[in-house]
């Protein structure tokens, strides 16, 4: 499980490590492990073209120092000062003593374009010269120092001109803004590197899962299971108009690891014909069916029997997963989920959030944070990297994924995935992220042949459990 950890935590950390250590010798760390990633890059260093784009500060100085250590290795490597008059003067002598070379403008040729522009404390676009870098950086390999330039290391939010990096070499922790909002689109691969920050970080209130936490949270029958033992799960999901809604969500809940699913959808004649396994029951409440957490609302509608459904559902004291029509219905009056005493997880895209009584900003980890308070509920906000936050104000990030899942009813097989784990007696938080992750990786799977259906990302949910317990 990797940490996230804002601006003000890093620098608390950097601050009482600094005291412990010689001056300088926590850059020279990072500057150390610059290199030698971009030695992995180049695979051999000797008469490689390195470009340096150096702001002011520690990043320009962690920039200089690699490039110094390139330089000693045989490249050859040129240095733009964006900052003259501010430049790291300790970074400067090592870079000019090294051999290193003072240039005007970037030149054409270049194998490798290092970036230290603007550090983690920067806000906002690039200004001035270095507002006109970006576009002329397209088709070069350009290696980040610890977060693009351009981008906000707390938010994600770009707002400006930034550089889309090959490779963001970070350090110490992973920033939010590398892995959340616009700017998880323009860090390529981002590498963490370890500088000795870890005990003098508090713990996070941000996290990524990884594929052995997913593994060890996946429910796991023993001998003495059976189909009630291993959580049943119900779903109210589909309708005349969207039958498709409620077989995506129910083949999801299926797959998701629950001993038995129970249906009390509004297309019941699509789901026996499709899931046999399934128990379907017509005309019947939630009251009336015996299950360990529910799904409610994908192609449900919202009209009046509609809404008695979902607020049958959430009048149980049982968990209860709430997406897409449910989720209007929701916004329409909030209560339903705050008077809840069971927990709830809701599952908006963005559009479905900005019915919901907060607002959404750039800050996509504080915008979901804000609404789980509000709603105390568990409340995952999908994107190109969904957000999962607690009432309590933990989040998870996802980094699974592709952009093909954005697609039609990719949604509805997320929500049966939670469902069922939740049956299965995962915490509502975990069981969210959890899902995300193995709906991530699904998505992977099912794009590797070409742009996927939903039914095809259903149908590598087998495969996507495989990959995530070996």
């Amino acid at each position: 499980m990797q940490g996230i950890h804002t601006v003000g935590e890093i620098r608390i950390a950097e601050a009482e490590l600094m005291r412990l250590l010689p001056p300088g010798a926590l850059m020279q760390r990072a500057a150390h492990a610059l290199s030698v990633q971009c030695q992995r890059l180049l695979g051999h260093v000797y008469g490689r073209r390195v470009v340096l784009l150096v702001g002011s500060g520690g990043n320009g100085g962690d920039a200089l120092y690699a490039g110094a250590r390139l330089a000693r290795l045989g490249a050859a490597v040129d240095a733009l000062l964006l900052a003259p008059d501010r430049t790291h003067t300790g970074g400067l002598a090592e870079f000019r003593a090294s051999g290193g070379r003072l240039v005007d403008d970037l030149p054409e040729q270049a194998e490798l374009v290092i970036d230290g522009i603007i550090g983690i404390g920067g806000s906002g676009g690039l200004r001035g010269a270095a507002a006109q870098l970006p576009h002329r950086l397209a088709g070069r390999t350009v290696v980040s120092v610890d977060v693009p330039s351009g981008v906000d290391a707390d938010t994600g939010a770009v707002d400006g001109p930034a550089v889309s990096a090959d490779l963001t070499v970070t350090f110490g922790t992973i920033k939010p803004g590398l892995v959340t909002g616009a700017g998880a689109g323009h860090t390529g691969q981002v590498r963490l590197v370890d500088i000795g920050l870890g005990p003098h970080l508090p713990q996070p209130r941000a996290r990524i899962l990884e594929a052995a936490d997913v593994a060890g949270v996946l429910p796991e029958p023993s001998g003495s299971d059976d189909k009630y033992t291993r959580g049943v799960v119900g779903v109210i999901a589909g309708s005349v108009d969207y039958p498709g809604a409620g077989v995506l969500s129910t083949g999801a809940a299926i797959h998701g690891g629950a001993g038995m699913v129970r249906y009390l959808g509004r297309a019941p004649d699509m789901i026996r014909a499709r899931y046999p396994e399934v128990v379907v029951h017509e005309d019947a409440v939630p009251d009336d069916v015996r299950v360990q957490a529910w799904v409610v609302g994908p192609g449900l509608g919202t009209d009046d029997a509609a809404r008695s459904l979902v607020s049958d559902v959430l009048n149980t004291n049982l968990p209860v997963v709430v997406d897409a029509d449910a989720i209007t219905i929701v916004a329409g009056d909030p209560d339903l989920v705050r008077a809840r005493a069971a927990p709830t997880v809701l599952t908006p895209h963005d559009r479905e959030f900005e019915r919901l009584p907060v607002k959404l900003t750039g800050d996509r980890l504080d915008s979901a944070r804000r609404a789980a308070a509000e709603l105390d509920a568990t409340l995952l906000l999908k994107g190109d990297a969904t957000v999962v936050a607690a009432p309590s104000g933990l989040a998870f990030v996802n980094t699974t994924g592709t952009p093909w899942l954005g697609t039609a009813g990719s949604g509805d097989v997320l929500s049966g995935l939670i469902g069922s784990l939740l049956a299965g007696g995962v915490q509502p938080t975990l069981a969210a992220a959890v899902a995300a992750h193995v709906h991530g990786v699904a998505g992977q799977v099912a794009a590797l042949g070409g742009p996927p259906s939903s039914a095809d990302v259903l149908g590598a949910l087998r495969q996507a459990f495989r990959l995530v317990r070996s």
